[in-house]
């Protein structure tokens, strides 16, 4: 039997109680509503359920042996029913429910959203570095050629070299190197300045 089942019982048991002006027995409400599909046992379970949520809205005798025997209603028992009673309460916990489980998913959603997002970054990142590594190596080998083109060209071919063409040529080799590193810091500092403001973003989001 399900709980929303259950819970309009109780009500109608209430009701049943309310609408007698004397003290009934349980086997009463057995007889009127479950029998023969449920046993009286049940009833008896349904009528502790109510007590155990407000013993003021149901009496309860006990007698020939059984805890739970005559039934009577109560003043607060038409006050729990215009309130809506356990079938109304019923139906308020499950809208709750449903907007728990309906917050728990757009968190879940909001959640892989964010994690997408940072990994597409950190790939972002990576890809960056890796760049980075790129245009350092490019720059490296471009000016280690130049240099060992200038070294070749003024020490190991064998001829004679003015003084004033070897002062040019250190001079060319000076300059070179010059713009060589000048060259590298620009290109780093280019890298740099991005690989930071990808950073920002990635510990932002």
């Amino acid at each position: 039997m399900g709980e929303f089942f259950k819970a309009e019982l109780k009500d109608r048991f209430l009701k049943y109680a309310l609408n007698r002006s004397d003290y009934f027995e349980i086997q009463v409400l057995y007889e009127e509503f479950l029998h023969p599909n449920y046993s009286l046992n049940f009833v008896v379970k349904l009528v502790r359920d109510i007590r155990e949520y407000d013993s003021g809205i149901l009496d309860v005798m006990s007698g020939n042996g059984a805890e739970v025997f005559m039934l009577a209603s109560t003043p607060k028992t038409q006050d729990f029913l215009n309130g809506g009673g356990f079938t109304d309460m019923y139906i308020k916990e499950e809208e709750k429910w449903d907007v728990f489980v309906n917050q728990l998913s757009d968190k879940r959603e909001s959640s892989k959203d964010s994690t997408l997002l940072l990994h597409e970054n950190s790939l972002n990142l990576k890809r960056e570095k890796t760049l980075l590594i790129i245009i350092i190596s490019a720059v490296v080998v471009s000016f280690l050629f130049t240099i060992f083109g200038i070294l070749k060209e003024v020490f190991l071919e064998p001829r004679y070299i003015p003084i004033d063409e070897f002062d040019r040529k250190i001079e060319l080799l000076k300059s070179e190197y010059i713009r060589g590193i000048d060259s590298l810091k620009f290109d780093l500092k280019k890298t740099e300045l991005k690989l930071d403001s990808l950073q920002k973003e990635f510990s932002i989001k």
